[in-house]
């Protein structure tokens, strides 16, 4: 069992790998980062559709059967997205891409996958996680895209950051505190997945709070941007209307 999940694992990390490869030979004229953000995309829309469809219908309910054992497809998943984050881990740490919250959160996530493929069980809230910290991975790189494509001051970069922010709000945080309960209370998983499920969540908070000054300054610049140009039209019929007496 424990060569089948090695061999996937590497097969993951491999496939993942020449994703990059072929995006960067593909796409010649763009950077290291566009393939990059391909393969985090591509990643994140499988893994919300393979883990959605493990927790919603294949089951079990992770939040009702926390640490049970591990369903084969529950192992394919965890495989897939353990070999994509040793992959961008690498990637990150080679490019210095990224800040230390990105690198623990992806070092926590590997630690996570792994030591529930080692006991071989927990697969269902470990598979929550993934979902959940996938969903809104897609419309994090769309915004990235619309903005490498001057594309992102435009009503289709406000609807993504306004999805982006309610997924996000509603489930990392609202649907994410309700299975770090019921994990944490459950007296199924081991302690470290426990541990590991309540520094993912505090993980996302900080996540949280980055996003909340987000929205905050983009909301406040999107009214002062308003109001200015209302005060300009404003004015502008106030003085055609005097011209016309």
């Amino acid at each position: 069992m424990a060569t089948s999940v090695f061999l996937r694992v590497a097969f993951s990390l491999t496939g993942w790998f020449f994703l990059y490869a072929g995006s960067c030979r593909w796409f010649k004229d763009r950077t290291y980062e566009w393939s990059c953000r391909l393969v985090t995309l591509t990643h994140g829309v499988l893994a919300t559709c393979l883990c959605g469809y493990i927790g919603f219908i294949d089951g079990p309910w992770p939040m009702s059967f926390p640490g049970t054992p591990n369903t084969p497809l529950q192992v394919h998943a965890m495989c897939m997205s353990l070999g994509y984050f040793l992959f961008d881990l690498g990637w990150c740490v080679y490019f210095k891409a990224e800040g230390a919250l990105m690198l623990a959160h992806h070092t926590v996530s590997i630690a996570g996958i792994t030591v529930s493929l080692i006991l071989g069980e927990s697969g269902p809230e470990v598979n929550a996680v993934i979902f959940g910290s996938e969903l809104t991975n897609p419309l994090l790189q769309a915004r990235w895209f619309l903005r490498e494509k001057g594309l992102y001051p435009s009503l289709t970069g406000d609807v993504v950051d306004f999805f982006f922010i309610v997924l996000f709000t509603g489930v990392r945080i609202g649907v994410g505190a309700r299975l770090m309960y019921c994990v944490v209370t459950s007296p199924t998983p081991m302690w470290f997945i426990k541990a590991g499920g309540v520094i993912m969540y505090a993980v996302s908070w900080v996540f949280m709070v980055s996003i909340y000054r987000f929205a905050r300054r983009k909301t406040v610049k999107k009214y002062h941007a308003w109001r200015s140009r209302f005060c300009r039209e404003t004015d502008s019929n106030a003085n055609g209307h005097l011209k016309s007496h």
